[in-house]
Order: structure tokens, then C-alpha cells, then sequence
């Protein structure tokens, strides 16, 4: 009886770590051609001199800038390798954490 309570409890501490997981998960979108399907990677679309946004889990977007993208390559630049998704196929983007934010930011 005690073994299945353990059980049940590690159960439910792992689902709930996967659901925030998920639910801080953000995707980077092309916003300037919408039909990608991942034939490409982020960084040659930069390259390229295509737009990208961050889409959180509400659906809320922030366009990046020139700047901001700099920035981001300096703290994530594994970010830029993933497979660039347009509008069109936003479904099939890949999710990616937020970076952590430093305890001296607070």
C-alpha cells in the first residue's frame, strides 16, 4: 500500500514538472515568409536577412530586433540551429525553454 502511494506521488510530481515544462516553452517563428516548413535553419534565414518572433505559450509575439537577435546568438546560440518554421506551420515548430533569468535581475 505505502509502495503504491510512493508511486502515485513521484507520478504526480513528474507530471506536473512536464506540464510547466511545456507551458514555459516558447517557439521562434519567421514572420517574413510564412511558408517555411523547417528546409532551413534560423541562422541561414537571418542570414538571409528574413524577420523571426518569439510566440510564448499564450500566444503572445514579440518581433525581434537586429539587436535583440545579437544578443540572444551571444546567450543561446543554439537557439539559431534549429529548423526555421513560418506562420503557415506554426503547429510544427519546435518548443524551446526560456533562458533563466539571473537572481541579480530581480
Amino acid at each position: 500500500m505505502r509502495s503504491k502511494l510512493v508511486a502515485g506521488l513521484i507520478l504526480a510530481i513528474v507530471a506536473v514538472v512536464f506540464i510547466a515544462s511545456g507551458a514555459m516553452a516558447q517557439k521562434l517563428l519567421c514572420i517574413s515568409k510564412k511558408e517555411l516548413k523547417g528546409e532551413e535553419t534560423v541562422a541561414s534565414c537571418l542570414a538571409k536577412g528574413e524577420r523571426f518572433a518569439v510566440v510564448d505559450q499564450f500566444g503572445i509575439v514579440r518581433i525581434l530586433t537586429p539587436e535583440e537577435v545579437e544578443l540572444t546568438k551571444a546567450f543561446n546560440p543554439k537557439a539559431f540551429e534549429m529548423r526555421a518554421f513560418g506562420l503557415k506551420y506554426h503547429k510544427l515548430a519546435p518548443k524551446f525553454a526560456p533562458l533563466p533569468v539571473p537572481k541579480e535581475a530581480h
